[in-house]
């Protein structure tokens, strides 16, 4: 079955040219439109959509406010939202994350990767960009914990070997690195993040990344 899309964003324009990129091709159905997050959540309700691709600065309701109400508890659907955001990365964006999104995708980005965000997000995966989210988290360190904190409680749940996985998935590393970087099958990592995320009571990857350096267990700019 096609995966269902909802395109959210204030300007005309750009929906008509993510609508032209999308319905182009043979897995992908663009099921209707939204200009701000208000009508985004109608939509949501109305059309069930697999994926909402979702625009942060929007007037009545910001992206970060419609994501949280698409994803949080009590939601209507199984819909998962990917964030549009700017090249300069929008003040926002972490937020959005926190809120429940699976992914964020520079707006610019070449048609192929505004394809694959979506084929990725839509089969449950989270789309964690690692040049982009190191660029993030760096230009918020100052509003993220320094390292010398005490590490939550939860952390103690996890194993040796799971910690370490955490760490390099918020690196932003795939299985497949992660696997040649531990020296492991890749079969092996996705038990470890799947045991991570369930510990944790994460959703996916960019939750645990956002985790991992809210925890102070990973700091802005460490390798």
């Amino acid at each position: 079955m096609a995966i269902r899309v909802l395109l959210v964003d204030d300007q005309p324009l750009l929906r008509t040219g993510f609508r032209m990129i999308l319905e182009a091709e043979q897995d992908i159905a663009v099921v209707g439109e939204a200009g701000d997050g208000l009508q985004a959540l109608d939509q949501v309700r109305a059309l069930q959509p697999d994926v909402v691709l979702m625009d942060i600065r929007m007037p009545r309701m910001d992206g970060v406010e419609a994501t949280r109400q698409i994803t949080g508890p009590g939601r209507d659907g199984p819909a998962k939202v990917l964030v549009l955001t700017t090249f300069d990365l929008d003040e926002y964006v972490v937020e959005a994350l926190k809120a429940g999104a699976s992914g964020f995708l520079l707006k610019d980005a070449p048609a192929t990767e505004l394809v694959q965000a979506i084929r990725v997000v839509a089969a449950g995966e989270a789309m964690l960009a690692p040049s982009i989210t190191r660029r993030l988290l760096d230009k918020y360190s100052a509003h993220l914990p320094s390292g010398e904190e005490q590490v939550p409680d939860t952390l103690n749940t996890l194993t040796d070997r799971e910690v370490e996985v955490l760490k390099l998935v918020a690196r932003g590393l795939s299985n497949a690195e992660i696997a040649a970087d531990l020296f492991v099958s890749e079969t092996t990592v996705k038990t470890h993040v799947g045991h991570v995320l369930t510990k944790l009571g994460l959703r996916d990857r960019v939750q645990a990344a956002v985790y991992a350096y809210e925890s102070g267990l990973v700091r802005p700019g460490a390798q």
